[in-house]
């Protein structure tokens, strides 16, 4: 028994991380980058007040794994969110960790060389820079904050958050997203429940004090004020969808009675559309109709899109990739991502600028 470790016995090893704060002397934020994050904020926050029109659009790649596609992909997006800029505020997708089940790529910054290395190092610099390059694009971003640490090093350069349907019960999440500087939306449970999303929004509004690291790497305790800009994420889930009227409306029922604000992002991926990427466009198109037919609720929609169409396994053979595919939940492809939302465009140019008078 003495020979026996009574501490880290299941750690094989550790190796330190840089802290935040050289991270960020090596990869700074400039002014016309820390522009382009709080304008975005500060656009979503209007939305989210109605003092803002317009729709706001998070759309992009399920998970980033390749850097050349995502730059390549965001010059397209830019494109496309001048052209549409009166009715939609598009905001890039650029999510670098994923949340699995079991076991599985855990993402760009955990797992950068997608061979089980793990050279998270790596991963937040690779992150980090690509972050900037979207944002000297024009492009305002998004992300799942999953790790509790990983904003440290890139939360300056997000302008929108979301916590997935699995850690949005989860306190942890809850503590961090009420101290987070973005915009937030909560996803429905898994099953469907939207009671962890409901009591979720009102954990993060309020004020928290927890353990985390500052930007020296220091074990701290963080005072948050809780962030008031938290809304509810319809993803479906359980084997239903609930993008439809009626499960808007359910949605609107559950806000007015906890007295929340009105505001409801629909996920026109996941369980709404059964992972089906062509199903998407279908989600996009009822809701778009219910906000022709007056619905008040919805100010932001999620696609899940790519290059090109699907997705694919990681092979061992990483020079197999298929260039511009998605190797987590399969996405729509760049034609149908122009035309889905160029057509929402289009029904909503006249509607969304009285909506709310």
């Amino acid at each position: 028994m003495p020979d026996t470790p009574i501490s880290n016995l299941n750690v094989e090893s550790q190796d330190l991380l840089p802290t935040p704060a050289q991270i960020k002397i090596d990869l700074p934020l400039a002014e016309d980058v820390e522009n382009i994050v709080l304008e975005g904020r500060h656009t979503i926050q209007s939305i989210l007040d109605h003092k803002d029109h317009r729709l706001f659009i998070v759309v992009g790649p399920c998970s980033i794994h390749d850097t050349e596609a995502a730059i390549e992909y965001a010059k397209k997006l830019k494109v496309l969110a001048d052209e549409l800029k009166d009715t939609l505020y598009i905001v890039m997708r650029v999510y670098f960790e994923k949340p699995r089940t079991t076991v599985g790529w855990k993402g760009l910054i955990n797992d950068p060389k997608m061979d089980d290395s793990f050279h998270i190092e790596q991963g937040l610099h690779t992150a980090r820079k690509l972050l900037i390059d979207l944002a000297k694009l024009g492009l305002p971003t998004a992300t799942e904050a999953l790790d509790p640490i990983s904003p440290q090093y890139i939360s300056d350069l997000i302008t929108w958050t979301a916590i997935g349907a699995r850690t949005t019960e989860s306190q942890t999440h809850r503590e961090m997203a009420s101290g987070l500087s973005t915009p937030i939306g909560f996803k429905n449970g898994t099953d469907g429940s939207l009671d962890v999303a409901i009591n979720a929004l009102h954990s993060a509004a309020e004020k928290h004090h927890f353990l985390g690291i500052n930007q020296q790497g220091q074990c701290a305790v963080f005072h948050t004020r809780g962030n008031q800009y938290g809304h509810v994420v319809l993803r479906g889930g359980g084997g239903n969808t609930n993008y439809s009227a009626a499960d808007i409306q359910q949605c609107e029922e559950q806000l007015l009675k906890a007295k929340l604000p009105m505001n409801i992002s629909v996920d026109c991926s996941h369980g709404n559309s059964s992972k089906k990427p062509e199903l998407q466009s279908v989600v996009v198109d009822e809701c778009v109709e219910q906000i022709v037919n007056g619905n008040k609720s919805i100010v932001s929609l999620m696609l899940e899109s790519n290059l090109n169409w699907g997705n694919q396994s990681i092979p061992e053979d990483l020079s197999q990739l298929k260039y511009g595919v998605s190797v987590t939940d399969a996405c729509i492809d760049w034609e149908t991502t122009e035309k889905t939302l160029r057509d929402a465009s289009k029904k909503l140019k006249n509607i969304l600028p009285t909506r709310f008078n």
